[in-house]
């Protein structure tokens, strides 16, 4: 049976550690916002204070972003703070699979999104995703 992460138990039946699937959803908001707002992990450090390298720990969740530090990174990416939690309250309960904003979290998805969102017709849009799903064997 597989587990989440951060919800393993040892010998003795004591949490271990590790991030909780809160923290990866929220870290993987991060990224989607600042992807969105084309900036950079080192940009959006340097706008916090603190380097790029905390920024991806944050952004996989292996290190959790304490309030302050939150409330700062939604006001640089100019979201409501909020944002940075959705799909949150989903995963309490769900079973272990990715939330489907995870996707957005791999390299180029959102480019790749906004094109396809582009594109000017349905048929189109159609042929570009058969392209696409034939490619995945």
């Amino acid at each position: 049976m597989l587990q989440r992460p951060g919800t393993g138990k040892d010998k003795s039946g004591i949490r271990t550690k590790g991030p909780l699937p809160a923290d990866l959803l929220v870290g993987q908001n991060i990224r989607i916002w600042r992807l969105q707002r084309g900036l950079s992990q080192t940009e959006l450090g340097q706008r916090i204070g603190v380097t790029f390298q905390q920024v991806q720990k944050y952004e996989k969740g292996t290190n959790r972003v304490g309030a302050s530090r939150l409330s700062q990174i939604a006001d640089i990416l100019q979201v409501p703070l909020s944002t940075l939690f959705e799909g949150t309250a989903q995963i309490s309960h769900a079973p272990l699979e990715q939330p489907p904003q995870a996707l957005l979290v791999k390299p180029h998805a959102l480019r790749l999104l906004k094109a396809f969102h582009e594109l000017p017709s349905d048929a189109l849009r159609m042929a570009v995703l058969r392209l696409i799903e034939s490619l995945k064997s």
